[in-house]
């Protein structure tokens, strides 16, 4: 088992040797990878080395066991030790298996978070709102940072659109399972009967692009400025400082006018750009050479709806597992890792399926 891992230590200080020319510094792109794939070695190596020494002590154990008459005493304690020991042993060929699978190039990359309206008119505008609060907190808790990029404000304290840039370690990871259509149903302030509305908000996770990732002409680009508006439409800004970005071979538009300054406005702008164009260049790879998004996101389908939460029964329910919380405020005050991290082992468990 795990013959292809007996020249780990090798590959670990070849790594450790392209880390220490200087000249790799310069390539940055270059540079990132190997610090992601030494970090993912180290680890490999070290759980290695731990399921090596568990492997030796059974096999010793077993050969004091199978002795048990030269040394009664000395075979019981073995004994002993032999459920602790298997039960270690299989913990880590779980945990070296995982770490054996295809890794998500995007795993350890920031992402933009794209919160929208959908059905429901202005509860959706404001579960947009509710649902940008629960992802701050949590990336609060995570120590991860959170810049709003772009925001539509409807005046009541929601929002018809809010895009944010979340920066820190594995967000994409933790994050990319809550692509798709998040549904409410809660009774409306402004509901005079009691009766419960549905509404529904589509989340989209997109790793972040950096210029190294994708190169984009300035011809291809068509910038407009104009004054920016707040709620309702009326203008809130003196000059042309917001800016609207058509990228012209793909007619996407990309808008920002949260700034002040048309110059940041513009660099946000361009940042959720070549975001975007990354994420359709992978989606229509994934599309061209396998079904690869079904095994991690449902259909991969962004419209597809994958979670509920039902504030009269105070639950939150997970369609793609089966997962449901009775924990609705807990989870919306940041208290994600509860639906997270069971969706992680799920899909890693399926991942594992699939390889054997």
């Amino acid at each position: 088992m795990f013959e292809n891992l007996a020249d780990i230590d090798e590959r670990l200080l070849s790594l450790e040797h392209q880390l220490s020319d200087p000249a790799l510094v310069n390539d940055r792109k270059r540079y990132r990878e190997v610090v992601r794939e030494h970090a993912h070695v180290t680890r490999l190596t070290e759980l290695y080395s731990r399921y090596l020494k568990v492997s030796r002590e059974l096999e010793e154990n077993r050969e004091l066991i199978r002795d048990e008459a030269e040394d009664p005493e000395l075979a019981e304690l073995a004994r002993a030790e032999q459920e602790d020991l298997t039960a270690e042993q299989q913990k880590l060929e779980e945990q070296i298996r995982l770490l054996l699978l295809p890794r998500d190039p995007n795993d350890d990359k920031n992402i933009f978070l794209e919160i929208r309206a959908g059905t429901g008119g202005d509860e959706a505008a404001l579960f947009v709102a509710d649902l940008f609060r629960m992802y701050s907190r949590y990336a609060e808790s995570q120590g991860w940072k959170v810049e709003v990029m772009s925001s539509s404000p409807i005046g009541i304290g929601g929002f018809k659109e809010l895009i944010a840039l979340i920066s820190g370690d594995q967000v994409y990871s933790r994050l990319k399972y809550e692509a798709g259509v998040h549904r409410v149903q809660r009774v409306p302030e402004t509901e005079t009967q009691g009766r419960i509305h549905t509404s529904a908000v589509t989340v989209a996770v997109i790793p972040e692009a950096e210029e190294v990732d994708l190169k984009i002409e300035p011809n291809e680009l068509k910038i407009d400025v104009f004054r920016s508006s707040g709620p309702g439409g009326q203008s809130v800004n003196t000059t042309d400082s917001a800016v609207r970005i058509t990228h012209l071979p793909t007619g996407m538009v990309v808008t920002c006018q949260d700034e002040k300054s048309q110059h940041k406005n513009k660099a946000k702008a361009l940042q959720v750009l070549r975001a975007r164009l990354l994420d359709r260049m992978e989606q229509e790879r994934h599309d061209r050479i396998s079904e690869d998004r079904k095994s991690q996101v449902g259909s991969g389908d962004r419209s597809e709806r994958i979670r509920t939460y039902n504030f009269p029964q105070g639950r939150v329910t997970d369609h793609r597992i089966g997962l449901t919380l009775y924990k609705l405020e807990q989870v919306l005050a940041g208290g994600l890792d509860e639906v997270i991290l069971p969706l992680v082992t799920h899909y890693q468990t399926e991942a594992l399926k699939n390889a054997n």
